[in-house]
């Protein structure tokens, strides 16, 4: 079931298998609020025992929650997505997935295989924010979770997480050396060529910025030791259109892994720009020292009024004959922010 975040429907579902002498996963995937979310659920159905579990835990603090919650002295565990691979508890038969829009098409389908697992009749709850416009790609995933509820709809979650993610070879092992090799603009690029092809569809020539900012951009292995749970971050970053999106992404990932390395920042910062980027017809960015040249597509969606604005209005920055913008970085400024600042000036934000 896909709906609103719904504290009726929440009461209902726990209580409903608490009646029936069951368990409940509740996932959760924001560290900084999970307690609150668990204080929630004590209001809402006051007789439930409730556990909370996530990966920032002292090791021994978390032992001791999933021990509890295994061996019945528990009936709710409140959880990130740690829960997503290793635990079989047959007395567990609902889950309730919060923001279950953030969350990729096989770790949803992962996390509701968590419930079923006995002869009772097992229920799964994707719960969204009300009034939420959700993205095409969330859509499709949650469209997906309620079509595939049949005995092998593994395989058929597997095949549409291909087309989400990407496929041909750059599935295999050595994705993440394709990253490194083609770098991860023209790497994203390449597994959306290589779904269309696959889906015999014809391949669009869109704008796909270009960004050359000489930045580390990497998700390093020792942040995300998973290579599958790495690649698919790329893919979501890939994804991001908006600040918000980004943010959100950076603090779900906080929340999961801890404090973001540079380059995994940068990573974020690069995908945010590259959005407004192509919203606005911007064909290349390339650094070259402390500058950057701002190209624009013919077809470029700019107001020229406010590329003027913006020429007289910031120290450093003017426009050569041939339209390339050209632009310093003023002291103190990260090359990131610098041309944050700019493209939202042009976008009539700034």
């Amino acid at each position: 079931t896909v709906a609103s975040f719904n504290e009726e429907l929440i009461r209902k579902a726990i209580q409903t298998e608490l009646d029936r002498d069951g368990q409940v996963y509740f996932i959760h995937n924001r560290v900084e609020s999970i307690y609150s979310l668990a204080e929630l659920v004590g209001k809402l159905v006051p007789k439930a025992r409730i556990v909370v579990g996530h990966g920032q835990m002292a090791e021994k603090e978390l032992e001791s929650a999933m021990l509890k919650f295994i061996r019945d002295e528990a009936d709710v565990l409140v959880a990130t997505t740690i829960v997503e691979n290793g635990l079989d508890i047959p007395r567990a038969n609902t889950i309730l997935i919060n923001r279950a829009d953030r969350l990729g098409l096989a770790e949803l389908y992962q996390l509701r295989g968590r419930v079923g697992r006995s002869n009772q009749r097992a229920y799964a709850y994707l719960l969204v924010p009300p009034e939420t416009v959700l993205s095409e790609i969330a859509r499709k995933r949650l469209s997906a979770m309620k079509e595939f509820s049949e005995l092998g709809a593994g395989f058929r979650i597997a095949a549409l997480d291909l087309e989400l993610r990407g496929a041909g070879n750059l599935l295999g092992r050595q994705q993440h050396g394709h990253i490194e090799a083609v770098g991860f603009d023209m790497y994203t690029q390449m597994l959306e060529r290589a779904v269309s092809k696959l889906k015999g569809e014809d391949i669009a020539l869109e704008l796909r910025t270009t960004l050359n900012l000489g930045l580390d951009l990497r998700i390093p292995q020792e942040f995300i030791p998973t290579e599958n749970l790495r690649l698919r971050t790329y893919k979501r970053v890939s994804s991001i259109r908006s600040e918000e999106e980004r943010n959100d992404i950076g603090r779900e990932l906080e929340d999961r892994f801890g404090k973001l390395p540079s380059s995994v920042e940068n990573l974020l910062d690069y995908a945010a720009l590259k959005a407004i980027c192509e919203r606005l017809r911007i064909s290349a960015v390339e650094r070259q020292g402390n500058r950057l040249a701002v190209r624009f597509h013919p077809e470029t969606t700019l107001d020229p009024a406010a590329l003027v604005k913006v020429v007289r209005s910031r120290e450093g920055i003017k426009l050569d004959p041939s339209g390339v913008l050209w632009m310093e970085t003023i002291r103190g400024e990260s090359v990131p922010v610098a041309l944050r600042n700019v493209l939202l000036a042009l976008e009539g934000r700034g």
